[in-house]
């Protein structure tokens, strides 16, 4: 007879998650590192009794905000590269629902993380409680229904058996290169109690392994004929790559093979600034160089990305008969635009590749010009770093002061807003995976939230921190949210908070106002606000100490740099306020698609259009 034990179907869940590991570097750890959680009636009663037990084993931190908590779990996944997982946990209704923000920002980064939410009762008895919806025509719709376009699984857990197929499908999902994502599993509080006789196999210690999927040899074969034909290639390097580990061998592919290389958002930081095979960051928030070379380019090899339209420039930043590489773990993305696909692991499709090239390489001019270009394009930087007599710095000055102040171990941390443009520019990694934009689903509030999982993933088993996340976050972000400042002073996670204070919402009246539109509700200056000469800002460096952060407001550049030596010397999560120019922006990389009135009676609009319209006439059109 088969053995088992007896528990609720939470106790269950728990004990079988306490017993999944992984390996990261030879060594063994959990696979899933802890637990951010905010309890209510939906899960404090069952859920919570059975982390409770475990909390030693499977550390449960309190957060203020069940987006910023799902938000930090994904922060956590970046930094540990996949490789290891946070769980959020919420009760029923609203608080399941501040999560789909979140399940929203993993899916489109293809980050794993366990989403765990109360659901209503299973047997209907009590119904309507508090919280529920009802759906008069669809009884068993919930509010969880609304995170299964943002789950790569999704699961309702009705029967306390269930967890014995749901459980394992779901971290094969998260931990598969070419399906990553979130998963979510609701729990209805009736289940959560539910006793059963669970097969004691099932909570075997298990040691889970990221696959490497390899190439088909047809396909490697055939990319490497078609990248012999290139007189101006040109590679791309995506997250697939930092997530891969391939980040060493792609550079040394593109050295030896003499094709210049660049990277896309979620792929920045894969090598350093100053490679001599790197152009800078690819597409609207890139390099003059990488547009430059990508427009000449006749065979693009992209590695690891999905290609989306910042990176592409709304698919108008190639020659409409360029020819296209892909290699991705998911054949979804390798296939995109008629490319030819290679589909696998970022590492073994580029080692196979390298193999099957013989001793080809490309014509040493096209590295030549490339490394002139990037030459042109840090010469630019500099200029523009440059301090000066202006009353308020530009972003690019601020970043500057932030960089230069950053150690190697330090990690910038950003997302929505001005920032993921002009850090993509500006920001000069210093060392391998110390960078992070969340720039997928360009979520405002990840920046804050997201350094607190990076703050955990820098701190080992003994609570010593490797290095801090610097998060830069403009005033409209930090207003959004911001009570992790709170939550990494109470859990003893540091990190270096930039608050870039542009009076609103800066990129987006510079959109707004590109496409021949007044300003309008974007800056404070043009809203409805009482005092529009004067509008009233907020105390940032007032706010942040009320939350038992160390913090200065900054009058200038200099201050600021005196700011953040200070800040690397602090015991605690420090924030650190300066005024930014709302007007000061870094040109340079691809243009944008964006819908502009076809009929209007302003010229700037008329003319916006225009511009628009031969953009369109450029885009390479494909699936």
């Amino acid at each position: 007879m088969t053995e088992t034990v007896r528990l609720t179907m939470a106790q269950a869940l728990v004990r079988y998650l306490c017993n999944q590991f992984t390996e990261i570097d030879g060594e063994r750890v959990p696979l899933f590192a802890g637990v951010f959680g905010i309890f209510g009636h939906g899960n404090v009663t069952c859920l919570s009794e059975a982390l409770e037990r475990v909390q030693d084993d499977l550390p449960t931190w309190r957060g203020q905000n069940e987006q910023s908590m799902a938000l930090a779990a994904i922060g956590y996944g970046k930094a540990k590269l996949r490789r290891q997982i946070m769980i959020a946990t919420s009760s029923v209704g609203p608080g399941a629902t501040n999560m789909i923000t979140a399940a929203g920002v993993a899916h489109a980064n293809r980050i794993p993380g366990l989403l765990l939410a109360g659901d209503t009762f299973v047997n209907r008895l009590p119904d309507p409680v508090l919280q529920q919806v009802e759906h008069y025509g669809s009884p068993s719709i919930t509010v969880n229904d609304g995170f299964k376009p943002v789950s790569r699984y999704w699961d309702r857990i009705v029967h306390p058996a269930q967890i014995l197929q749901s459980l394992p499908n779901a971290i094969r999902t998260m931990l598969d290169p070419a399906d990553c994502g979130p998963a979510f599993i609701g729990l209805p509080q009736d289940i959560q109690e539910v006793a059963y006789d669970y097969p004691v196999s099932f909570f075997t210690e298990k040691t889970w392994t990221i696959p490497r999927p390899r190439p088909s040899r047809d396909e490697v074969a055939q990319a490497a004929e078609l990248l012999k034909t290139a007189k101006k290639p040109f590679l791309i390097s995506g997250g697939g790559v930092r997530y891969s580990g391939a980040g060493d061998a792609l550079a040394e592919f593109a050295t030896r093979r003499g094709i210049p290389f660049t990277e896309t958002i979620a792929g920045k930081g894969a090598v350093v600034h100053d490679h001599p095979a790197y152009v800078g960051a690819m597409g609207i928030e890139g390099t003059e160089a990488a547009r430059e070379l990508a427009e000449a380019a006749d065979v693009v090899i992209a590695v690891g990305t999905r290609m989306q339209d910042f990176t592409t420039g709304s698919w108008t930043t190639f020659a409409k008969d360029a020819k296209f590489i892909n290699i991705n773990a998911a054949r979804f993305d390798a296939s995109k635009h008629f490319a030819h696909p290679v589909v696998g692991d970022a590492l073994e499709c580029l080692t196979e590749l390298d193999a099957a090239l013989g001793d080809w390489t490309a014509d040493p001019t096209q590295m030549q010009m490339a490394q002139q270009l990037y030459a042109d394009w840090n010469a630019f930087l500099d200029a523009g770093q440059a301090q000066s007599n202006a009353p308020v710095p530009s972003y690019a000055q601020v970043i500057g002061v932030v960089n230069k102040a950053a150690r190697e171990a330090d990690t910038m941390v950003t997302a929505a807003g001005g920032l993921p443009g002009e850090t993509a520019k500006n920001w000069r990694v210093k060392a391998p995976n110390t960078y992070d934009l969340e720039f997928g689903f360009s979520c405002m509030g990840y920046e804050i939230a997201g350094g607190w999982g990076h703050a955990m993933a820098k701190t080992d088993k003994d609570g010593n921190q490797n290095g801090v996340p610097i998060v830069m976050v403009g005033d409209g972000s930090y207003m959004l949210m911001n009570s992790d400042i709170y939550s990494t002073v109470l859990s003893g996670h540091k990190m270096i908070v930039v608050v870039c204070d542009n009076g609103g919402f800066g990129v987006i009246n510079r959109l707004q106002t590109g496409m021949g539109i007044p300003g309008f509700n974007n800056l404070l200056k043009d809203s409805r606000v009482q005092n529009r000469d004067k509008p009233l800002h907020v105390d940032f460096a007032a706010h942040a100490r009320a939350m038992g952060a160390e913090a200065r407001h900054c009058d200038s550049l200099a201050d600021l740099e005196a700011a953040m030596e200070w800040a690397q010397t602090t015991d605690r999560t420090t924030v650190l306020v300066i005024e930014s120019d709302a007007h000061a922006w870094t040109d340079g990389g691809a243009d944008w698609y964006v819908g502009v009135p076809e009929i209007n009676d302003r010229e700037t609009v008329r003319a916006a259009r225009a511009r628009q319209e031969a953009l369109r006439r450029k885009q390479r059109e494909g699936v």
